[in-house]
């Protein structure tokens, strides 16, 4: 890689990196959730992507760049997930809401009540 390849490579992630924490701190704080869901597909892609690359690879170091970006692609796909678990579960009641039983006209009797019935 030429020095400039480099040098835009390097620009074109710290301009990536700017852009992306410029747009998620402006998320409110109730779409975290279907962001975090959105951000485990990308993860996905790149779990592919860097199969790809270990794959094809065909120097040791080629190798160990894919083998280490399937390794942490799969790290964040798994953490994201049970993020997003945790952040679901904050929505969820604690205690299961009682049933209530069914409405009848008032001054009736319960249908199960002997007493009443003679």
């Amino acid at each position: 890689m030429t020095s400039m390849t480099f040098i835009i490579a390097l620009y074109i992630f710290v301009l990536a990196a700017f852009t992306g924490y410029v747009v998620i701190s402006r998320v409110p704080s109730i779409l975290h959730t279907p962001l975090m869901s959105g951000s485990n597909f990308i993860h996905g892609i790149v779990v592919v992507g860097a199969l790809t690359a270990l794959f094809s690879a065909t120097d040791t170091a080629e190798q160990v760049i894919g083998f280490l970006g399937v390794l942490l692609g799969a790290g964040n796909v798994v953490g994201g997930y049970a993020v997003t678990d945790r952040m679901l579960a904050m929505f969820r009641p604690s205690i299961a809401p009682a049933i209530a039983p069914a409405t009848a006209p008032p001054g009736s009797k319960p249908a199960g009540d002997q007493k009443a019935a003679s």
